[in-house]
Order: structure tokens, then sequence, then C-alpha cells
């Protein structure tokens, strides 16, 4: 078959389609609708990955790509629970100040931030707000969190070492205590502790912020860690610690040297293993991948059951038109029609209608994107690569389903079928 007649047959299988679909509308409805579902649910869950993604690298590039944690418990899903009496993890050692000291004078380091997170509830006066998240850190927090700190200062390293009772609030929680009065100077309570605000922090959005509460919509503390070490009830064990490489030394080498000190220091045979975690940005981002891989299969079952429904559809919607069109079909082949013209036209039909439901689930989940992008931190996007597949997904289900009528209709006697009334 010339490509000519092959366009012109399509262009007529699609004109033939089109008025199916007005001649059985409930069909043709459930038909588009399933699809429609299936491929909308693909290119929402493919949009709002890929913008959590995104946002995610960009987290990690602020962070520092070469920046590593030191952790007594390990971050990922697949780890034992550090509370049950029979995970290891349980019984390793909290990081300890003094570990913190030497790691900071390490010549393979740069930075090595400590980091105590926490909670409680802040007081002014007759105001209060419960459940504020703090971040108890050591000075270098301002190079690690990227934020903003206006109006007022973020606390020195003298203040630091003297567990001075100051803290930064941010814009959130500053608007929650005080209004529109400015908040430098004010003495708050958080837990019972007095501390001095010297500064408002505005940190940028991120999706890792959002995840564990420390967004710039949610209220939050910023304190010199040794202020919480010493003076609040803080979980100690939960100390960790942000460690940047030199510019000169790689991640890998740092992390020898970080691993070979702490090892020195809690006194640790060749033999046993490490009572601690080093944690890269590599290992955050497997994690990652591991939670959302897991729910985009998820999506792709759903989609599944949504192909299925529209692929039933086809399969009704088709035979119906096989039915109506039994003498048509026998004209065809009277005029020298052959059986793979007519399967052609059947299953250019049949992948009409699919497509159909998979144009209207991409402007459907394009449209959540949107949403998502308009009103959260998540920089939701459909990526070219859902696209494709949901219409290639869409167009296969219709071939795959209109395979049974197209065959049926290029089997037809055209004697018998010309008879047909």
């Amino acid at each position: 078959m010339r490509l000519r007649d092959r366009i012109l047959m399509s262009l007529e299988g699609v004109t033939i389609a089109l008025d199916s679909l007005r001649a059985n509308k409930v069909r043709a409805a459930l038909t588009i609708s399933g699809v429609a579902i299936g491929v909308f649910v693909v290119v929402a869950m493919a949009a709002t990955v890929h913008g959590i993604r995104q946002s995610f690298e960009k987290d990690m590039e602020e962070f520092g790509a070469t920046t590593f944690q030191v952790r007594r418990t390990n971050p990922g899903f697949n780890n034992c629970n550090p509370t049950n009496e029979n995970c290891p993890e349980r019984r390793y050692p909290a990081v300890s100040l003094t570990e913190w000291r030497t790691i900071q004078r390490l010549p393979e380091v740069h930075r090595a931030m400590a980091w105590l997170p926490g909670s409680g509830t802040v007081t002014y006066r007759d105001r209060q707000v419960k459940n504020v998240g703090y971040d108890a850190q050591s000075t270098e927090w301002i190079e690690t969190d990227v934020a903003d700190v206006a109006p007022g200062r973020t606390f020195s390293e003298s203040e630091h070492d003297a567990a001075a009772p100051v803290a930064l609030v941010n814009d959130t929680l500053a608007a929650a205590l005080f209004g529109d009065s400015d908040p430098i100077g004010k003495e708050i309570e958080l837990d019972g502790l007095r501390l001095t605000v010297i500064g408002v922090f505005q940190t940028k959005a991120g999706f890792l912020k959002s995840l564990d509460g420390r967004g710039p919509d949610t209220p939050r503390i910023i304190l010199p860690m040794l202020t919480a070490y010493q003076r609040l009830n803080a979980w100690r064990r939960a100390l960790l610690l942000m460690v940047r490489p030199r510019a000169d030394i790689s991640r890998d080498e740092a992390m020898d040297a970080v691993t070979a000190t702490l090892r020195g220091m809690r006194g640790l045979r060749p033999t046993e293993p490490n009572t601690f975690f080093l944690v890269g940005q590599d290992k955050i981002l497997e994690t990652f991948n591991s939670l959302f891989g897991a729910i985009f299969l998820v999506g792709i079952g759903l989609s599944a059951v949504g192909l299925l429904v529209g692929g039933v559809g086809v399969v009704a919607i088709m035979m119906i038109s096989v039915t109506e069109r039994t003498r048509e079909i026998g004209v065809r082949k009277a005029l020298g029609a052959t059986r793979a013209t007519i399967l052609w036209q059947f299953l250019v039909e049949a992948a009409t209608l699919t497509s159909l439901g998979a144009g209207i689930g991409l402007i459907l989940g394009g449209g959540l994107a949107w949403v998502i992008r308009a009103n959260s931190s998540i920089p939701a996007s459909v990526p070219p690569a859902a696209i494709i597949a949901s219409l290639a997904a869409a167009a296969l289900t219709g071939v795959a389903f209109g395979m049974l009528p197209a065959t049926r209709a290029s089997k037809l006697d055209p004697v018998e079928a010309l008879r047909h009334e």
C-alpha cells in the first residue's frame, strides 16, 4: 500500500471514529474517560515526582554536592528501627561535642556544622505557639541553610561558645508572636528558657525543607547549638554533623579521614563495624528514589486499570461498528480492498478513540501540575517523556483491544457482507 493511500485511509479512520463517538455517546464516554483517568494518573504522578526531584536536587546543591552527614542512625527506609531492642543502632553512642571539635580541626575539613533539632512551645507575653521546631546549630548554619537575616543578625562564635540565650525566629513565627512590631530585642520563652530575639531569618522554599517542617511557612527558631545542648531539655543523641570538605579535597578523602578519626576516638578494633554513619548526598538521593519509585509504581498500576477500562470500551464500540458497517465492508472488498486494508482502517479507528482519551488526560494532568506549581514549593512540570509514553500507551491500548474486532471485520466474506441488512 502506498504511503499516500495509507494516510488517506488513516484520515478516514479518524473521521469514522469521530462519527462513532456521536453515535455511541455512552460507550464512547466510558472508553475515553477510562483512558483519560489512566493517563491523568501517570502524567500527574510524573509531573509531581519530576518537580519534587528538581526541588530536591536544588536543595542538595545548596547544601553542597560534597557535603555529608555524620549521624548515629542511618536515615534510609530499609534499616532497623533504633527504638527496637534488637536494632544495633540503638546501642551506638551519640556524636559527642569532643568528636565534633576534633572533626572541625581535620585538615581535610572546611566546615563541620553541629546540628541538634527539636521542638517546643514558644511564648511571648500572652501569645503562645506550640510545636515550634527549632534548629540548634553552630555558627556555620548560615552557609548550609542559605537563609537571609533581616532585620537583625545571626549569633557570633563567642555567643555560641558561651551558650548565650539568644535566638533567631523566622518571619512566620515573628508575625504570630509580634504582629507588626519589631521583634529585635524582645524576650521569648522556648520550653521555659528565656531567649532574646536578635534576628529574623527567611528561608528559601524547597521540598526537603518543607518535608521536615523547615519550610518558609512553618514557624521555626534557630539558636546556638550549645545553648540547646546545655540549657534546654534537648535530646542530645539526635546531634548530627554536616561536614563540608575543603575545595581541593574530594568527598571520599574527607569521609575516610572522618571515619579514621571517629574509629580511633571510639577505640574500635579493625574487625569491629562502625558505630556511626556517614551519609552523602547520593545516599539521600537513593532514599528519595526508593520512596518515590514505589509511589510511581502504584500510579502505574492505577493507570493500567484505567487503560483496561478504556480497552474494554474499545472492544464494545468496535464490535458495534463492525456490525453496523458489515455491508460497507462487503462493498470495499468487492471493489478490491484487501484484508490488510480493512484491518488497518479499523485499528486506526480504535487508536483514535484511545488517543482522544489520552489527550484529555494530558490536559488534566498538565492543569494539576500548574496548580501544584502555583501553590507550593514544588516546580511540578510534565516531562516530555511522560507525554510521549502516555500517547504511545493509549495508542497501543487501542490497537491491542481493537485487534479482535478489526480482525473480525477483515475476515468477513464479501458476498455474505453484501447480503447483510
